[in-house]
């Protein structure tokens, strides 16, 4: 396209070509007013002078228009795979295309829109932002959103838009849509274990009158404990048993309603992190020696421990005189300790502790029966353990895994990880073990025993066991050989990871997930799958996951450590996922528990209609149109955008400039020529 331009470039500076034309216009003035003769040639002839020095010029300039942009945005979140929606938004995207391709000077940019990464909805507006910023505003002829209305960054105004064209709606689903669902009002992130936890949910559901009931069911880590009828839009409370430490998965299940859209949201999630308020141990010493200041030190470090600490000063068979109120800071408050509180206690710790008449033996039976049902008992052994006065002769060694043979071996030697040391969770990677011989110093004492149970993870002087770990009904025993691990923690050598070593039996001791040597969890990384088998045994896990479609897919396993293989699912669905390996199962919950994208899933065009109304476009629902995009038509930038059965994309008055052709008036002969011929005119008139 042409278009022709005037302007002026002047030769003399404004002011004197301005001057001299005042001075022309008094002396026209004047010629008029005296009505002389030839005054109109001589104002003429004035005039194309000052004109001539004004310079004028004439431009032809040759611009190409620029297409309008028209971005379409197509929402392709979660709640978009419900029903017909998807291909409903494949069908329209494509006629968009093809309809608008047909139409000549527009551009189409098509923007597809899927989960917020965190969890904010959807974001279609967000993302037709980034894609028009490079667009001058004057440019943009429109944008179309094929979604289902669930739009959760809806401007209020449309100024915040940042141009001023039109939005236009095709809104998938179907006119008479319906769903029920669940949503988790309040539900704890962290607990205690051992504290209850309240949870509040509520039902939605909007075909069912206020007071109705439908049932809901509750499971904890997969497994069903609970049904309860919950009043449809109130409030619903459930007091939570919380049973083990580490992940708990909780979830509530409302019963799936006739014609209803999904199910999706019939499950609320709620991922609790359980940890332990305070570990109670007691820590009994038979007798002050070296290794006793270590275990109190350990523990004490530890903020999670509650210690009670006994330590025997001088045994009741020992008489040398002393007055009995010299003889111990506290009476050793048998009764409480082993009859009525035991059982209050997480672990009990025999320091170099031997059979002297302080425990009653019926108190051996108490011990021996709080590890049968869940508790926990640690023997750190000495030449106690060797002697006639050993535990093993009292009821608490039926339990035990480690008989004495009455030796004891004095010579040094180093402490060396076993095989099924190396995949046990308590010894796989303490600090030094890797190397041969381990790169920590020597100790000089070990109690020969025969293992009868558990399993041995660290052995002494010619393979005898040193560490053994076992399992005694719902409890658990552990057994150290040898009373010098505070050769470790005084440098003796360099030292060891005495901290490092003791702390991780005691806490496998109590329970701790993280250091089960038979365990099968599962947790989500992103958008991945990440399964781990624990185990001592050789072969590969064949593990298999169960996702939210209950389909079932093997995980492929790899050993990541000794003991400890490792599996991943990229790209997984997001729900719950249940892994197992025929024996154990583990849940997962990949994404947010419960996502904003599927609290509401019927779709409406109620978001969307206040904002397409203020900028001149039009909603307008796919279903009703028979699965057809409305008549595209072009507008000019003040014509309406939006009619009956029709939307409007406005053209760009914007343009590109190619070439500029300029043609001085006054330059050249054609100037010369017109004053020449007004002066020669001049000139005859004057001379009749």
């Amino acid at each position: 396209m042409n278009n022709f331009v005037f302007h002026l470039e002047p030769l003399l500076p404004w002011w004197l070509i301005g001057g001299l034309g005042g001075l022309l216009l008094v002396v026209a003035l004047y010629v008029l007013f005296r009505r002389l003769s030839g005054a109109f040639l001589r104002l003429l002839a004035g005039a194309l002078l000052v004109f001539a020095l004004t310079n004028p010029v004439l431009e032809r300039e040759e611009r190409e228009p620029l297409p309008s942009v028209v971005a379409v945005v197509v929402d392709d979140s979660g709640s978009q795979g419900i029903g017909e929606r998807r291909a409903q938004t494949e069908q329209a995207v494509a006629q968009l295309k093809e309809r608008i391709g047909a139409l000549s000077g527009f551009e189409v940019r098509e923007v597809h829109v899927g989960d917020a990464s965190d969890d904010s909805g959807t974001a279609l507006f967000g993302a037709l932002s980034k894609a028009v910023d490079d667009v001058p505003p004057d440019r943009l002829g429109g944008a179309i959103m094929v979604t289902d209305g669930i739009v959760h960054d809806t401007p209020s105004s449309p100024e915040s838009l940042g141009f001023n064209a039109p939005v236009h709606a095709l809104i998938t689903g179907e006119e008479d849509e319906y769903d029920r669902r669940i949503v988790l009002e309040r539900a704890p992130r962290f607990a205690i274990l051992g504290e209850d936890q309240t949870i509040t949910y509520r039902v939605i559901d909007p075909r069912l009158s206020p007071g109705s009931l439908v049932r809901v069911t509750l499971r904890i880590d997969g497994r069903e404990v609970a049904t309860d009828m919950a009043v449809v839009g109130e409030d619903q409370v459930i007091d939570l048993p919380i049973e083990h430490a580490g992940r708990t998965i909780v979830e509530l299940e409302v019963e799936p309603a006739e014609g209803e859209l999904t199910t999706d949201n019939n499950v609320a999630v709620a991922d609790i992190d359980v940890v332990r308020e305070h570990l109670r141990v007691l820590l009994v010493s038979g007798e002050p020696h070296a290794g006793e200041r270590t275990w109190r030190n350990v523990l004490k470090a530890d903020a999670a421990v509650d210690l009670v600490h006994f330590t025997i000063l001088r045994p009741p068979e020992k008489q040398d005189g002393t007055p009995i109120h010299e003889l111990s800071l506290i009476a050793f408050p048998t009764r409480e300790l082993f009859a009525e509180k035991i059982d209050e206690f997480d672990l009990i710790i025999f320091d170099r502790y031997q059979r002297r008449g302080v425990l009653p033996i019926l108190y051996f039976d108490n011990i021996a029966r709080y590890v049968r049902d869940g508790g926990a008992v640690l023997i750190a052994a000495g030449p106690d353990y060797a002697s006639t006065a050993s535990l093993y002769s009292t009821p608490l060694g039926g339990i035990l895994p480690a008989a004495p043979t009455g030796n004891v071996t004095e010579a040094p030697y180093r402490a060396e990880i076993t095989e099924l040391g190396r995949k046990h969770p308590v010894t796989r990677d303490l600090p030094g073990g890797d190397s041969s011989p381990p790169s920590w110093s020597r100790w000089f004492r070990l109690i020969d025993t025969d293992v009868t149970a558990g399993d041995v993870a660290l052995k002494g002087q010619d393979g005898k066991p040193l560490l053994v770990l076992a399992h005694e009904n719902e409890g658990r025993i552990a057994m150290l050989l040898s009373d010098q691990a505070w050769l470790w923690a005084r440098g003796f050598e360099g030292g060891g990871p005495h901290g490092a070593l003791l702390r991780r039996i005691v806490h496998w001791l109590m329970g701790e997930p993280e250091l089960e040597e038979e365990a099968l969890t599962a947790r989500a990384d992103g958008n991945s799958l990440i399964v781990e088998r624990q185990t001592l045994g050789s072969e590969k896990p064949d593990i298999t996951a169960t996702g939210p479609d209950e389909k079932a897919e093997p995980v492929p396993m790899r050993e990541a450590e000794p003991g400890l293989w490792r599996g991943r699912i990229d790209n997984a669905s997001l729900g719950l996922y249940k892994v197992s390996d025929g024996k154990m199962s583990a849940l997962a919950h990949i994404g947010v528990a419960d996502p904003v994208e599927f609290r509401e899933v019927v779709s409406t065009p109620d978001k969307l209609a206040p904002i397409a109304e203020a900028t001149g476009g039009g909603v307008v629902r796919l279903a009703s149109n028979n699965g057809s995009i409305p008549r595209i038509a072009a507008v000019s930038r003040r014509a309406s955008a939006a009619g009956s059965g029709w939307i409007g994309l406005k053209r760009s008055d914007a343009t590109i400039l190619k070439s500029v052709d300029r043609l001085p008036l006054f330059s050249g002969l054609m100037g010369l020529a017109l004053l020449l011929g007004v002066f020669a005119s001049l000139w005859w008139r004057e001379g009749r």
